[in-house]
């Protein structure tokens, strides 16, 4: 006998069926509040980077990995979703970092041989959170110029980023410095360097001395100096402590004389060193910075310099750049006051409707009352009313609590 419909229906049977509601783990929507400062946040950065020459790009959310993947090596692919396109059979992605996508553009499509200034913002989507709190889909802007190798190109980026920061309300910044030469450098002169470079990336990570003593297989000068790494993070002064104790190899010191440069040319208050910090090791090839602020544990913006991934397209180019999340700076901010905004009842008088057009045309906020719902609260803070007086409509000014 087949069971009946509610059966198959009750919880009993199906524990799992979710509600249709419910977004995935690390997925959230945005609302009205929050999506307000979010938007205002673009909107300020982009048209900060307009005021420096940087053109604004919007690449697709969805490409062949092999593009998405160009350059990155193995620190995108773990935060990668992939699918496959019904249409060609081959692997898609949806990108986890727009820094690819804009050097491919600069690269094949752009294909300008000068300096070339690009921007971005717009979603990303990660397999797993980068933080116990972060979402999966960070909203990620930033800002990028090709063309230049010089180290006039990394100060630009890291004072435009503290300009950015500082054009949204947050002016207190440390600036962490390394370089992915210094690592690049001691593994280089070692014959297992390459084959231990895995561990020695997880290590330094960790900053775990006693596991860097113990690598096997590498020379004793290179475990010595992957050892000082660790402690080579402070101020400025860490600089010349590096020369003294790292090998005397002209890579290292070219590495560490940019970034003394760098440390006296940016206008911060507080910059410090951390030779041992290579998160995206695999991605940069120079000049590293992470942007750190009073209120958030992590980094607010990373960047630095990345010329091998234009290689990747076919076309090296010089680059440098940087990128923060929208999402993780708009809590730090204070929220913003609802716009003040034009009360306007629901009516089909062609007077009425001249006159709303002209003020929504000026730039006026006009919210119409739908019939029944004129008591209701709105997202908007009306502080005007739009009355019909002898003379026709008039604005008048709401008294407080009636908005």
């Amino acid at each position: 006998m087949t069971p009946p419909l509610a059966f198959w229906r009750s919880a009993t049977v199906f524990p799992t069926i979710m509600p249709a509601w419910l977004l995935p783990e690390s997925i959230s929507d945005i609302l009205p509040a929050e999506a307000r400062r979010i938007e205002d946040l673009r909107r300020t950065l982009l048209d900060l980077f307009r005021t420096y020459g940087y053109e604004l790009v919007m690449p697709p959310l969805l490409e062949y990995t092999e593009s998405l993947l160009s350059g990155t090596g193995r620190d995108m692919d773990l935060q990668m979703f992939k699918l496959v396109d019904q249409i060609s059979g081959r692997t898609m992605g949806l990108r986890a970092d727009i820094t690819p996508q804009v050097a491919r553009i600069d690269a094949h499509l752009l294909n300008r041989h000068g300096v070339t200034r690009l921007c971005y913002a717009g979603s990303v989507v990660h397999t797993r959170p980068q933080a116990l709190s972060a979402t999966r889909e960070p909203l990620q802007v930033g800002a990028e110029i090709y063309g230049h190798a010089g180290l006039e190109a990394d100060l630009e980026v890291s004072e435009l980023l503290l300009a950015a920061l500082a054009a949204v309300g947050i002016p207190e910044v440390r600036l962490d410095l390394g370089h992915a030469e210094v690592l690049r450098a001691i593994l280089a002169v070692d014959p297992a360097g390459f084959v231990v470079a895995e561990q020695v990336y997880a290590l330094l990570q960790a900053k775990d001395r006693d596991g860097l003593a113990s690598l096997p297989g590498m020379q004793a000068a290179t475990r010595a100096a992957l050892m000082q790494l660790c402690e080579l993070y402070g101020g400025a002064e860490v600089l010349e402590r590096a020369r003294r104790v790292l090998p005397p190899l002209p890579r290292i010191g070219l590495a560490l004389d940019a970034l003394a440069r760098l440390v006296s040319e940016l206008s911060v208050a507080e910059v410090n060193i951390d030779l041992a910090d290579i998160r995206g090791y695999y991605y940069h090839s120079g000049v590293m910075f992470s942007a750190y602020c009073p209120g958030l544990p992590s980094a607010i913006a990373r960047g630095g310099r990345y010329d091998e991934v234009g290689e990747a397209f076919g076309r090296a180019r010089p680059a440098a750049g940087f990128s923060l999340y929208l999402r993780d700076l708009a809590p730090l901010l204070p929220l913003a006051e609802p716009p003040p905004a034009i009360r306007a009842p629901w009516s089909s008088d062609q007077g009425l409707r001249t006159l709303i057009a002209r003020l929504r045309s000026a730039g006026e906020i006009v919210v119409q009352t739908l019939p029944g719902h004129e008591h209701e609260l709105e997202e908007f803070r009306c502080d005007r009313a739009l009355v019909l007086a002898p003379g026709g409509w008039q604005i008048e000014p709401l008294l407080p609590g009636r908005g």
